[in-house]
């Protein structure tokens, strides 16, 4: 039988606060690419990223990490990191 892997529903302050104080780069999301999966808001490990009302996912900078895992699962490469600093 396989394991069930529940989603996080409430970020979790890191050690020094908000954990979004220490990215580097940060995804952004190409609203007229994303098919509504869901799966960047299952996979975020914060969660930093919400789905609106009609499905379509938001990011929370404050809490995003910038590990680019959101990026990396998005079937139709609707996300895509750029650099904090540019």
């Amino acid at each position: 039988m396989g394991e069930v892997i529940y989603p996080v529903t409430e970020p979790g302050e890191g050690s020094a606060g908000k954990t979004g104080n220490w990215r580097w780069q940060k995804p952004i999301i190409i609203i007229d690419k994303c098919v509504k999966c869901g799966l960047c808001w299952v996979y975020c490990p914060e969660p930093a990223i919400y789905l609106d009302k009609m499905g379509y996912p938001h990011v929370n900078y404050e809490w995003c990490k910038g590990c680019g895992i959101c990026a990396h699962e998005c079937p139709s490469k609707a996300i895509d990191m750029v650099s904090e600093y540019e």
